[in-house]
């Protein structure tokens, strides 16, 4: 049996079983607000939980977030059931739909996302493996916006 659009599977797997395993690894080594110097004062690992969305957006609106998760991840699911997509779209959304998976079990489940990636050098809000792979996706989908080559309509002569 041929699985339609495998890569957009795939990319979605690797997203969330890499997001989740990453988190359960947090949980379980460190306390909450523990951080642990990797590359001090440029890179730790930093366990927060954040009720809110990426760089805590909308602190304590779970709830909506919840369902806002639940949307976008049925909306790519039906997106790669029934349509055709390309290579680059297939990682873009698969990647997408990992992330999105991934950061709405959290909020289902536990009422915050957990966060651990600490990029200290730019004083960038701490993050997941799940905000990484929407992002990567969102470059992904980019890629296949520039590769699509319009067609002309020239006229014969």
């Amino acid at each position: 049996m041929r699985v339609k659009n495998l890569l957009f599977w795939i990319a979605a797997f690797l997203a969330f079983s890499l997001d989740q395993l990453t988190k359960y690894w947090v949980m379980q080594t460190f306390k909450l607000g523990q951080t642990q110097a990797l590359l001090p004062e440029i890179f730790h690992l930093t366990y927060i939980t954040n009720t809110g969305a990426a760089f805590s957006l909308l602190v304590g609106k779970v709830e909506w977030l919840r369902w806002l998760s639940l949307g976008v991840s049925l909306a790519l699911i039906a997106l790669a059931w029934f349509g055709v997509l390309h290579f680059w779209d297939q990682l873009g959304y698969g990647f997408i739909l990992g992330g999105a998976i991934g950061n709405g079990i959290d909020r289902f489940v536990l009422g915050y996302v957990v966060d651990f990636l600490d990029f200290r050098l730019i004083n960038f809000p701490v993050f997941n493996l799940a905000d990484v792979f929407i992002n990567i996706g969102i470059i992904c989908l980019l890629i296949a916006t520039f590769q699509k080559i319009p067609t002309s309509h020239r006229r014969s002569r």
